[in-house]
């Protein structure tokens, strides 16, 4: 209990939704903006508890005039699969929500009007979320793909181009379909600035992604992913290959022969402790 009211304590609603609040009961729709909050708050709220379940630092659960977020400080080394099930963990609120309302329907419990509207909102929400645009549910998992087998930094670069590219696509269709629909509007203007704030602060993550796996606390790599490295790189061209979940020998080769090996730890020890930011690779190997 004192866990479930301490991720209440960090829900923040938007100054702007009250506004919305005031203008459904002047135009007597309240009682959908409440199926609309409902539907919502159960989504961010199922992200929230497989996060706590995992240990993970959320910040805040902010509940926007037009949809929720739930922002975690985390940077890309946690588990992939719990990644994965944190993200499920707000998409699959929607089944049982909708078994429950028809089940209330049948009960003759709920009116058909209302579990018509419940159902609408309840498939509009889950569908929309599923759409491969970051920072909806479908471009985490966009990423979380890409973050297999991709490099970390380059995960994240490639999802924001193909996020750009889907949400172009899907603003090109609501105008023409509904070209005057005030909250499209507002949903996709927030997707625009959400994307470009995500390629501003890139290299910030990056680095935070870096700085958790040298400072932070010893993690429990499932595979070893070996990099053969020229000598002539430089030591953030090598930070650019890292992936996550894997641990990463260095192998540095010199005309297809193998001529020295370094650890991962070695290169950021080298880059963050010593500040060795232009420095190459074959530079560090005669450091140690």
């Amino acid at each position: 209990m004192n866990n479930f009211i301490g991720l209440l304590r960090k829900i923040h609603i938007h100054p702007l939704f009250w506004i919305i609040v005031g203008i459904a009961v002047i135009t007597a729709r309240f009682h959908e903006l409440l199926i609309l909050f409902s539907i919502l708050f159960i989504h961010e709220m199922g992200h929230s508890i497989m996060a706590h379940f995992f240990s993970w630092r959320i910040k805040k659960i902010s509940i926007l005039p037009f949809g929720g977020v739930a922002e975690m400080d985390e940077h890309g080394n946690r588990p992939l699969k719990e990644e994965l099930l944190v993200i499920l963990a707000g998409p699959i609120q929607h089944v049982w929500l909708a078994i429950v309302m028809f089940v209330l329907f049948k009960m003759h419990i709920i009116s058909i009007s209302f579990f018509q509207t419940f159902m609408d909102y309840n498939l509009m929400i889950l569908l929309f979320n599923l759409l491969p645009i970051w920072p909806l549910d479908g471009g985490k998992l966009l990423h979380l793909l890409f973050s297999v087998n991709k490099p970390f930094l380059q995960a994240i670069r490639i999802t924001i181009f193909i996020s750009l590219l889907f949400l172009l696509i899907f603003h090109v269709i609501s105008i023409i379909i509904t070209p005057f629909n005030l909250n499209i509007w507002i949903v996709v203007i927030y997707l625009y600035i959400s994307l470009w704030a995500e390629w501003k602060q890139m290299n910030f993550v990056f680095m935070r992604f870096l700085l958790e796996r040298y400072y932070g606390k010893k993690m429990d790599f499932k595979r070893l992913r070996p990099l053969n490295i020229n000598g002539e790189e430089f030591l953030y061209e090598v930070l650019e290959k890292f992936q996550r979940g894997k641990k990463h020998p260095l192998l540095i080769m010199k005309d297809g022969k193998e001529i020295g090996h370094l650890d991962e730890n070695e290169v950021l020890h080298a880059y963050f402790a010593e500040k060795q930011i232009d420095a190459k690779v074959k530079d560090l190997m005669y450091s140690y």
